[in-house]
């Protein structure tokens, strides 16, 4: 398996996500989105009403997560990903409004795999217990909707640099599927 480490700066078009293949190291910079469970409800029932959303999904990431509270002099608090499956059943509208890549943890089911492929996204996955380093990556942090769900509201985060893994790309190739061979030094 070749495995690559890549420097990729959003916004995430569909040339960019082509070129990420399962297993690849990458490090994101630009603007990413948070949205985990409640949030998601809220943007797929905005989406069934015909209604704006909070952001423009064509071309973006979202982050499933859900900051702890900012503590004095950062910019944001402990940002580790949640588990992806809980926002399974509400990836394939957002797929299909352009969304290109998510970043979380754990598998997906197998129709989020089969959006993934054909709406050309792509899922990345983050160190799952790495909140407090990964808060280091995030530059600036705005909420710019649901203010009231607290830690699960929408924000627009900057980010420089943020390290992940391509779990899943846009061919279905999948991290979780892969047999990976570790070699160590023996004495």
């Amino acid at each position: 398996m070749n495995v690559y480490r890549r420097e990729i700066t959003t916004p995430l078009t569909e040339e960019k996500v082509k070129q990420l293949k399962a297993g690849d190291f990458v490090y994101i910079t630009g603007t990413v989105y948070t949205a985990r469970d409640a949030a998601h409800q809220r943007l797929i029932g905005a989406i069934q009403r015909g209604e704006e959303l909070p952001f423009e999904p064509q071309n973006q990431i979202i982050y499933y997560t859900g900051p702890t509270p900012t503590r004095p002099g950062h910019v944001i608090g402990s940002a580790g990903p949640t588990s992806s499956y809980r926002m399974d059943e509400m990836t394939i509208p957002l797929l299909k409004l352009g969304l290109k890549g998510m970043i979380g943890k754990g598998v997906r089911s197998q129709a989020v795999i089969e959006g993934i492929k054909n709406y050309k996204a792509v899922y990345f996955a983050a160190i799952g217990g790495a909140g407090a380093l990964i808060s280091e990556c995030i530059k600036q942090s705005e909420t710019i909707a649901y203010m009231d769900l607290g830690t699960e509201a929408v924000r627009k985060l900057k980010i420089e640099r943020l390290p992940v893994i391509v779990a899943i790309d846009c061919c279905g190739g999948s991290l979780y599927e892969k047999e990976i061979q570790y070699k160590c030094n023996e004495n």
